[in-house]
């Protein structure tokens, strides 16, 4: 159990090796020098990511990181853990062989808009759907900082850019709402300053057997700096930051003056005034159900004219069948063996599945 009473590592074996002795966040801090702009989000991430990762119990090396191409995929350098540091947007498929191969390690995938939802778009939504045993952190900075400050799939209609001179036409991607879209089986949204909310979310999407999914707001200082100012400013946090915790009414707002209730015009929900609603007519946060359709309306507000409102939280965690443990149940049914964790009687059996079965002579 982690510090937060949540179970740290998801593994579905007893064998998993844990760590013989404490470790602390410099153990996993590699001797590379970090090398993002000053005043990047990038960094408090990364300090809150080296401080959790010994709250797993799991040594280092059954631990790896995969990233694909941007500012945020150079984390696999800076942390003394096994990494790849990928291809452009490729990092959920790479991740997904991993974790169906061992499932004896702890694996996570760190992506940022553009890499996850532009050219790697396709990749992550498959990885959401198979619910593979993968954490992915999605720095959301709704630009492209790397390549010096393009608009990106998450940037606000009418950006200006480099590449938009005039105004972006496009419609910007919601990265949870996509995630939800996908049945993803846990999806949130988290701060990179916000270093309690985010350790929490961290401990519990490891936590969680499947393809967990964090969205992290992460400020890029030099191409567009301020882009959450609302939620991060003491003088207006209050009325952008809608918390949810599971089990409790929605309410924010300075002492709770707003509230979210159910919208019959629309089937969504809506912001109003605590004070003009039934206490009964509060939605309640179930990130336990089923069925997303809350989730997911609550993750619209977002867009749908509360440019300035953010839903902050867990919004989905649910149990579901994983891609990666079916595949190897799969393997032993072909098999024709009872499961087991012994090493060399996995390569016996794998032998056998490789060259047993149906064969061909070619002449």
């Amino acid at each position: 159990m982690t510090e937060l009473g949540i179970p740290a590592f998801r593994s579905g074996t007893e064998a998993v090796p844990t760590s013989d002795l404490p470790l602390t966040g410099k153990d996993f801090t590699s001797d590379q020098e970090v090398r993002w702009c000053p005043g990047c989000g990038d960094y408090a991430v990364l300090k809150a990511v080296q401080s959790f990762l010994p709250d797993l119990g799991l040594r280092r090396e059954n631990i790896v990181f995969v990233s694909g191409i941007g500012c945020s995929s150079r984390f696999p350098y800076y942390l003394d853990t096994y990494g790849m540091h990928s291809i452009h947007g490729r990092a959920p498929t790479i991740a997904t062989g991993i974790a169906t191969a061992r499932e004896d390690l702890s694996v996570w995938v760190v992506t940022g808009d553009g890499d996850a939802l532009s050219i790697g778009g396709n990749h992550l939504i498959h990885a959401l759907r198979r619910n593979v045993n993968m954490t992915i952190l999605l720095f959301n900075n709704r630009i492209y900082g790397l390549t010096k400050g393009q608009y990106s799939p998450t940037s606000e209609t009418g950006k200006v850019t480099k590449s938009t001179p005039m105004g972006s036409v496009d419609h910007p991607f919601n990265p949870v709402s996509l995630a939800l879209g996908a049945e993803a089986t846990f999806v949130a949204r988290t701060i990179d300053s916000d270093r309690k909310h985010l350790t929490s979310v961290l401990a519990a999407a490891a936590a969680h057997r499947g393809t967990s999914l964090v969205e992290i707001y992460q400020n890029c200082p030099i191409f567009n700096d301020g882009a959450f100012d609302a939620i991060k400013s003491p003088d207006t946090k209050a009325d952008a930051i809608i918390p949810l915790v599971h089990g409790e009414p929605v309410v924010f707002g300075v002492e709770g003056s707003k509230a979210l209730v159910r919208d019959d015009q629309t089937g969504g929900v809506k912001v109003v005034a605590t004070a003009d609603v039934a206490a009964s007519d509060i939605v309640v946060h179930d990130a336990h159900n089923p069925d997303p359709t809350m989730a997911f309306a609550i993750s619209r507000l977002t867009d749908s004219g509360y440019l300035n409102t953010s839903p902050i939280g867990i919004f989905r965690q649910v149990e579901r069948a994983t891609y990666d443990d079916a595949a190897r149940d799969q393997v032993v049914t072909a098999q024709g063996g009872p499961r087991n964790d012994d090493t060399a009687d996995r390569a016996d059996r794998l032998a056998a599945l490789i060259g047993g079965g149906d064969t061909w002579t070619i002449l």
